[in-house]
């Protein structure tokens, strides 16, 4: 028996008790008549004394962070730590075990406040995930994972795995492909998600279905995108509309953040805000909204002005209350960011002062009959700052959205200690790619609203899809939708993007066959576990919440991958690599 006790659980019912320990050396302080050892677990420090001379001997060979074992009689403490847990006790130590001994030099100190280079952190994973932190967001991460599983079978839903291996399917990133070795020339592709598949089982007949799925995707990392795999709550259910959906995430989401955090929580039913607004108000398809900022437009308020830079454009405006109170250093940098961070031409500005003029920036610009319409119409006060943004339509609003974000931090006008929840409803079911044809504009299997009528009768980018996003914080958090579940209006809303019907006979086979049996209507959606969990722990950075994270190149520098392979390997999966790639 290496323990009989944690070093996290001992206090002072346990004094006079022989106990035996096992842990890491946090600390070793040698006071000469007495050596001190910090012994840590996951569960807490004990302080281990030595005033055995010949345990004090072996001592000296020990290291921080090697791997102990030790057997003592408990005591009082005379200097207690009100700091720790076991502050108000100690052991005298009697034997001491070396487990596993730890070299003298580590590649960075473990629990510190001092900042480590990511790269080296992740390099010796083993290590970091030892310090305080990070081990606690693991464990964090456990707990969290195991209360959305007790809600959902709590809501009556069944886990169900789904396959890893499967087929190719465009749904918005890269495969990643796996060659097959009894196949010559065929992949598996590694699922973006359990898409076909769940809509599969609500085919079979089961009526709620979930999982904590991983899904793979080659995308760019970013620091709320964890590059190349990710965890979604995967579920679905049988003769569900979108309603009944939000009735789900709202039952899951709210309990589980109320559960970890001391912040106030949005309770359902979460606010829902059509797309088309969402770009219009914030710029964004997930805006924050504990940022009070919104956008405006403004091109009918300019469509006189002698300003060259506004003429032929669409003019977004955010008015900022108070902002007339900063100085002209800070919209020179707003200007800054916005030429440098947004692919903005530039960005103007006013301030309206507290004596009713109109003074800086394009103030020379802003006439009388400007001025009022500012105020009457789009709701310009006085001690407030105006940002304006002139471009092409969708061009203004993304740069505009970027600014609103920046203006927020800037201005530190987010409210603190909250998390704020909201819907986006009626995306587009198509947008037109960079070529200039129509495409899916977000899920392929979405059902369009009005159904096969308006699929026949409607310009496609006029269509709307029965799609939504669950937003927190600026944040998407979960993607859904009510599912095309009738295989003529599939095939006709993959012809609209350039499909035939053939292809969907190939490349959604299963989907399209099983279609031909009763399907069920069916709806579902897919909270992301990573990002929930980095919003509960209120990180900045997803990788903070997982194990054993990539870089933001896409490496796993612990374990040396992606790498090369032996040429007998590829040739097992019939793979030439091309010298002249």
């Amino acid at each position: 028996m290496y323990r009989t006790k944690t070093c996290g659980e001992l206090n002072t019912t346990n004094i006079n008790e022989e106990v035996e320990l096992a842990g890491w050396i946090q600390k070793i302080r040698n006071l000469g008549a007495m050596i001190f050892i910090d012994l840590r677990d996951q569960f807490g420090i004990t302080q281990v004394v030595i005033d055995d001379e010949k345990l004090q001997k072996q001592t000296k060979e020990l290291t921080t962070e090697s791997c102990i074992h030790i057997s003592g009689k408990v005591v009082e403490r005379s200097n207690k730590n009100t700091k720790i847990s076991t502050g108000e006790i100690e052991v005298i130590a009697n034997k001491i075990e070396v487990l596993g001994k730890c070299k003298n030099i580590l590649p960075f100190e473990i629990n510190t406040d001092q900042e480590v280079r990511e790269d080296l952190r992740l390099e010796y994973r083993f290590l970091d995930l030892r310090n305080e932190k990070l081990h606690n967001n693991i464990l964090l991460r456990s707990k969290i994972l195991k209360t959305l599983r007790d809600k959902m079978y709590e809501l009556g839903f069944s886990e169900i795995q789904t396959p890893i291996l499967a087929n190719s399917s465009p749904e918005g990133a890269r495969d990643y492909l796996v060659p097959s070795r009894l196949n010559p020339g065929e992949f598996y592709a590694l699922p973006q998600a359990p898409q076909q598949f769940k809509q599969l089982l609500m085919v079979g007949g089961f009526d709620k279905y979930f999982q904590i799925a991983p899904c793979f995707r080659d995308e760019d990392p970013r620091a709320d995108r964890a590059p190349g795999e990710f965890y979604q709550l995967d579920f679905e259910m049988s003769f569900a509309t979108q309603e009944d959906v939000f009735k789900v995430i709202e039952e899951v989401v709210p309990y589980t953040f109320e559960k970890f955090t001391n912040w106030k929580v949005d309770k359902g039913p979460f606010l829902k805000i059509p797309y088309k607004e969402a770009m219009e108000k914030y710029g964004i398809d997930k805006p924050d909204l504990r940022n009070p900022l919104i956008i405006q437009d403004v091109t009918e308020c300019f469509k006189n002005s002698e300003f060259k830079a506004f003429e032929g454009k669409t003019i977004k405006a955010i008015i900022v209350p108070n902002g007339a109170e900063q100085g002209r250093k800070f919209f020179d940098k707003m200007t800054e960011f916005a030429i440098e961070e947004t692919g903005a031409k530039g960005l103007a500005w006013t301030k309206y002062e507290t004596t009713g003029e109109v003074t800086g920036g394009i103030a020379k610009f802003i006439t009388s009959e400007i001025k009022e319409q500012l105020e009457n119409k789009y709701g310009m006060t006085k001690n407030s700052s105006v940002f304006f943004i002139a471009d092409e339509f969708k061009t203004a609003q993304k740069i505009a959205g970027l600014v609103r974000i920046e203006l927020g931090k800037r201005l530190d006008l987010l409210e603190k200690n909250v998390y704020r929840f909201c819907y986006i409803v009626d995306f587009p079911m198509y947008e037109l790619s960079d070529e200039g044809t129509i495409d899916f504009n977000h899920n392929p299997f979405s059902m369009p609203q009005g159904g096969m009528e308006s699929l026949e009768t409607k310009n496609p980018l006029d269509i709307l899809a029965y799609q939504y996003d669950l937003v927190c914080n600026g944040y998407e958090m979960a993607s859904g939708a009510v599912r095309n579940h009738n295989p003529e209006i599939m095939v006709k809303a993959f012809e609209i993007a350039g499909y035939k019907e053939d292809d969907v006979k190939n490349r959604f086979g299963a989907l399209y066959n099983a279609f031909q049996y009763g399907t069920p209507p069916h709806a579902g959606a897919a909270p992301g576990v990573d990002r929930m969990v980095m919003l509960i722990e209120d990180s900045q950075n997803i990788r903070e919440v997982i194990a054993f994270p990539k870089n933001k190149k896409a490496r796993d520098l612990l374990m040396g991958a992606p790498s090369t392979v032996s040429e007998q390997q590829l040739k097992d999966v019939h793979i030439d690599l091309r010298k002249d790639v």
